[in-house]
């Protein structure tokens, strides 16, 4: 391949190392990288990429698993664009550089006694990654993070700004809560918050046939609740978080690395690690993790209820369901694994929330339930993944956006009802196409298409 002409390009690509992603199987070698600190900055870099026909994708903390922040041309970090621009405890609202991790909001929020009402239990995550793909905790009655936005800044393609509320532009609203990053870079954000909580958290193993059948009894009947599966085992391992008056009691830091970090994780590891050299065993490895779960009480501010330590690296695939069918899909995936023979050393993660009207959630419109499928790193997860999509397909599953899943525009079009709103919205702000990228072609069509 010939050098190109461009001495900026030429430059660039001399100072530009390799991306990837945090669990290693994304990656990509941009054009150029920036790390604007203020929204001038941000707006002057974008305005170059454009002088230059470079495309812009804009990169949180990595914490994606699909191809959504790849580039070959000029890669954005927002992690100077940070902290708590201003708060108002009276009315909940938090403005916030879209480039803070929740960790970092939820401990500036808690200093004005203010909190995130739900959030998922990775708290690494940029609150501008997190919105823009869908993340989500779990609560029946409780939505996603998108849905606690008040207020979003945008730099677009010509490098102007833009500010949405529900108020000033419904339609873009509704379309930039969730707006992949195709619509512009997010440059701060506010937030709906809550006064500051506490949690009482249970973990706690219980009968799996019992479980999927209260399902939605348990999912109405606590604030937050999830649970896990390991293949071949019988046994549910149930995740309970409700509201207390009770105290904070925050764990010593002993207490926490031995229960977090060497029994969640390094212990955890051994067991994955074990399973990727010897696969037929995975089923009694499984069913070993399962019985050692034990019964763990906590009471603690929510933030720190709410986040796990995730140190165990791995790749994964969610869809998001319509709730009643959720058990089912359940059912079907650990009936799938034990006839097609596949090595799964990993847990099955299933979860729930209400619906909400942003254009691309993936919970868009009805109250969801969403079964998480993961693979440890460097085993095969490709046919498992494509095995457990097509149950999926057949329930009308919507896929996370941050997180792997074959799908393509003429799939997903039928499962959006406002999809071509979301469109009409793309091409207003970027006729051009400066914020696409190989995964935006594929899982949104071109513009206007």
């Amino acid at each position: 391949m010939s050098e190109p002409s461009d001495p900026h390009v030429r430059a660039a690509q001399r100072r530009a190392p390799e991306w990837s992603n945090w669990a290693g199987d994304q990656s990509c070698t941009p054009v150029a990288r920036e790390r604007p600190a203020e929204i001038d900055a941000l707006r002057a870099v974008i305005g170059r990429a454009a002088e230059r026909d470079w495309r812009v994708r804009v990169v949180g903390s990595g914490h994606s698993f699909s191809e959504i922040a790849c580039t070959d041309g000029l890669m954005l970090s927002l992690d100077r664009l940070t902290g708590l621009l201003d708060v108002d405890r009276a009315s909940g609202l938090a403005r916030v550089g879209a480039g803070t991790t929740i960790r970092e909001l939820s401990l500036a929020l808690h200093e004005h006694g203010l909190a995130l009402e739900n959030v998922g239990d990775i708290d690494a995550q940029t609150i501008a990654g997190a919105i823009s793909t869908a993340t989500h905790g779990t609560g029946a009655g409780l939505r996603n993070l998108a849905a606690q936005v008040s207020e979003l800044t945008l730099v677009l393609a010509d490098s102007s700004t833009l500010t949405c509320s529900a108020e000033s532009d419904p339609q873009l609203w509704r379309a930039a809560r969730v707006g992949l990053g195709a619509l512009g870079a997010i440059a701060e954000v506010t937030l709906r918050c809550v006064p500051a909580f506490t949690l009482h958290g249970l973990d706690a193993p219980a009968p799996l046939a019992e479980v999927l059948e209260r399902f939605e009894q348990l999912a109405q009947g606590n604030d937050h609740f999830e649970f896990f599966i390991f293949p071949h085992a019988e046994v549910a391992l149930t995740r309970t978080n409700n509201r207390s008056e009770r105290r904070p009691r925050p764990r010593g830091r002993l207490s926490a690395y031995v229960n977090d970090v060497l029994l969640a994780n390094r212990a955890f590891e051994l067991f994955c690690r074990a399973g990727r050299r010897f696969p037929s065993q995975i089923p009694r490895f499984n069913r070993l993790v399962s019985a050692l779960a034990g019964r763990r009480e906590r009471v603690d501010r929510s933030a720190a209820i709410f986040a796990s330590p995730r140190l165990v690296r791995f790749t994964e695939m969610e869809y998001a369901l319509p709730r009643a069918d959720t058990p089912s899909a359940v059912r079907r995936v650990l009936e799938l694994i034990q006839r097609r023979g596949f090595a799964v050393p990993f847990p099955i993660e299933v979860r729930a929330a209400t619906g909400d009207d942003a254009f691309l959630s993936t919970a868009h419109g009805r109250d969801s339930g969403f079964v998480a499928v993961h693979m440890y790193r460097g085993m095969e997860w490709e046919p498992y993944f494509r095995a457990v999509e097509a149950i999926m397909d057949e329930l009308g599953g919507r896929p996370h956006w941050g997180k792997r899943h074959f799908q393509t525009a003429a799939t997903l079009r039928p499962r959006y009802p406002e999809w071509d709103r979301f469109q009409a919205v793309r091409a207003r702000l970027d006729p051009q196409g400066r914020f696409a990228n190989g995964w935006t072609e594929r899982v949104l069509g071109p513009i206007g298409g």
